[in-house]
């Protein structure tokens, strides 16, 4: 019978290959390039910056930003928990498109999202409406802590969703059979057999959430909530010295640092493969009875506020525009500027996320660990600072590629590849070492190995941290509008131009392709994960 091993093994960690160190250097440098950047703008403050950064004030909006983190990171765990669950192993009624639903909220803009719940829930918004013939006239104050931890947890759950399905889906069913043969129930058997071995994806995901909650803008900015990188945007804005905006920026790193340790220890340094023989199966559905109801109330309610309340908006918009005799400009070509963009970004993400997460789980030792850690560097920073970083070091060393694709492509890569690496190292924890040292025992060489026996068994996860870079770089801004080639417009720089200028109609058009965009391309993605 297969057993669970909850210990490090004793047994020598393995030197890795040097194409494979040298491939995870390569990410880790192209995620460490923005540090530089503002270490090199730092490095010219004076006291004023220092003074800026250790005041009062400064120590409490970033105090504030720590708390709407973990705030929301939590609230997402309890609701991407039990959405990724019922999606892959009950009988949930039309659970496949529950699927596609709950991570479609990725691709809606933060300011498009934060926009809604003001629609929705702010002053004079549409509940207000419904409930004064009740005689409700004032809601609870919305804008501030309560909207912005609203609004984000709304728009960035699904990326544990998507972490946990890939893992749910690789999960032998095996061990939770044995606790149930010893007369554990269901219940007891999910709290101490399957949530255990989900530890990895859980941690992966709520760290990509927490990294998300601490760079967002557009959400904070229409909810009034004074968040660290508003401050910095602030800062870059009004003074014509960055090196002030460079110093907040570093703080901001630190934190990330923090945000890494607390999550290398959630994860723990358990092994999640199978010790023993046996391979894999797809698990039973498990039946939900008169659970079923309950089940689609809650799916209903987190999709409603999630995708419907957006769409529904964006719709309204639309609906008055054309009503008002604003054209309907389908913009196809920055839609397919943005498929094009967000794919390519998912293929490098996805390829540069292998060497990394091989790195961190099989050779673990400091090089691989500190390699790991690096490439998260991109995704805690504001877009416009991995931008400006890109901007300095093309205009002065790479000329030649300053304002093309593949310069905005490595941008893409720096911000999003710590999302594809947090879901395939989930994945490659489920996989015994065994499997692949009884292929090098028939003679087949290391990169042979990874390429023929580990990648396809992590399929899944491979998959779905694809699916989380394309969703999320399709609605990227500020690094778009900083890096694009010229004309090369995507539908979250026409959404944004629409409705910086107050054109919420004309931004309706390309926000809604960019959502059936990311369902057509998320059935897709889904089904193959299935079918894997």
């Amino acid at each position: 019978m297969a057993t669970l091993t909850t210990r490090r093994s004793a047994s020598r960690v393995p030197a890795p290959p040097a194409w494979l160190t040298g491939a995870g250097a390569l990410v880790a440098l192209l995620g460490l390039l923005p540090i530089a950047y503002l270490l090199i703008l730092a490095a010219g403050s004076d006291e004023s910056a220092i003074a800026l950064a250790l005041r009062d004030r400064t120590l409490g909006v970033l105090a504030r930003t720590l708390v709407l983190a973990a705030t929301v990171t939590t609230a997402s765990v309890l609701v991407a928990l039990p959405l990724a669950w019922l999606t892959t192993r009950s009988d949930l009624p039309g659970r496949r498109w529950w699927g596609v639903l709950s991570v479609l909220p990725l691709v809606v803009p933060s300011y498009v999202g934060g926009y809604a719940v003001v629609a929705a829930f702010g002053p004079r918004g549409t509940l207000q409406s419904l409930l004064e013939p009740l005689g409700i006239t004032r809601l609870p104050e919305l804008y501030g802590f309560p909207g912005a931890a609203l609004a984000l947890t709304l728009f960035s759950f699904p990326y544990i969703v998507l972490s946990v399905r890939g893992a749910l889906l690789r999960l032998d069913p095996a061990y939770e059979e044995v606790s149930r043969s010893l007369g554990r129930g269901p219940w007891r058997t999910f709290w101490t057999v399957t949530i255990p071995q989900l530890r990895p994806a859980i941690a992966a995901g709520a760290l990509l959430v927490a990294l998300y909650s601490l760079a967002d803008f557009g959400a904070v900015s229409l909810l009034q909530f004074d968040s660290f990188t508003r401050a910095i945007y602030v800062q870059y804005r009004a003074s014509f010295d960055p090196t002030l905006a460079a110093v907040l920026a570093l703080m901001l790193v630190t934190c990330t640092g923090g945000v890494l340790l607390a999550e290398s220890r959630l994860r723990g340094r358990a092994r999640y493969d199978r010790a023993g023989a046996g391979a894999a199966r797809p698990p039973a559905t498990v039946s939900l009875g008169a659970w079923r109801w309950l089940a689609l109330a809650f799916c209903s309610v987190v999709v409603g506020l999630s995708v419907v309340m957006p769409v529904g908006t964006i719709a309204f918009w639309l609906i008055r525009g054309v009503s008002a005799g604003e054209p309907l400009n389908l913009v196809w070509d920055a839609t397919l500027n943005s498929v094009l963009a967000s794919a390519l970004a998912a293929v490098l993400a996805v390829l540069a996320s292998i060497p990394v997460a091989v790195l961190a789980v099989r050779h673990r030792n400091w090089v691989g660990v500190l390699i790991e850690r690096a490439t998260y560097a991109g995704f805690a920073l504001p877009g416009i600072v991995i931008g400006l970083a890109f901007v300095f070091v093309a205009a002065r060393f790479l000329p030649a590629i300053y304002q093309t694709l593949p310069l905005l492509l490595l941008a893409y890569l720096v911000r999003f590849a710590p999302e594809a690496v947090g879901v395939t190292r989930a994945s490659l924890l489920q996989v015994s070492p065994r499997i692949e040292e009884v292929a090098r025992t028939l003679g087949r060489r290391p990169g042979a190995v990874l390429r023929e026996v580990t990648l396809p068994i992590i399929r899944p996860g491979l998959i779905a941290g694809g699916a989380l870079v394309f969703l999320t770089a399709m609605k990227e801004l500020p690094t778009t509008i900083l890096l694009a080639p010229t004309g090369f417009d995507t539908l979250a720089v026409r959404i944004w131009s629409a409705t910086s200028e107050g054109f919420f109609a004309r931004a309706a058009a390309p926000a809604l392709l960019m959502v059936i965009v990311a369902a057509f391309s998320l059935t897709v993605v889904l089904r193959r994960e299935r079918d894997r």
